[in-house]
């Protein structure tokens, strides 16, 4: 995977590249800094709100964060998109993980 600066200088030539929006914030959620990693999720969903993986690893970030309420609607708003789009491994993962947070709450 590039590094956080490689994919900043990727983004700055497209900054609605969804798959640098992603990949961006995944290497930030594996680098501790969740927060920065829910605005590019955020981002990434701002240019494609059917990027389901993002719903999934937002709400990880989230959780990560202790905000167990924005993770569960985060979840909540994936699964709806995964549903509406058809994509039935996400709709098993993301409804897996909000099942898995309502039960904890």
């Amino acid at each position: 995977m590039p590094s956080i600066e490689q994919l900043q200088k990727l983004l700055a030539l497209d900054e609605s590249d969804t798959f640098v929006l992603y990949a961006l914030a995944q290497e930030l959620s594996k680098a501790g800094d969740h927060a920065g990693a829910v605005a590019y999720y955020d981002r990434c969903l701002a240019v494609d709100d059917a990027y389901c993986y993002a719903y999934f690893h937002k709400a990880r970030s989230l959780e990560a964060l202790g905000d167990m309420d924005a993770a569960r609607e985060t979840l909540a708003a994936g699964l709806d998109v995964a549903r509406r789009v058809g994509d039935s491994k996400a709709t098993n993962e993301i409804g897996g993980y909000l099942d898995e947070l309502r039960l904890r709450s």
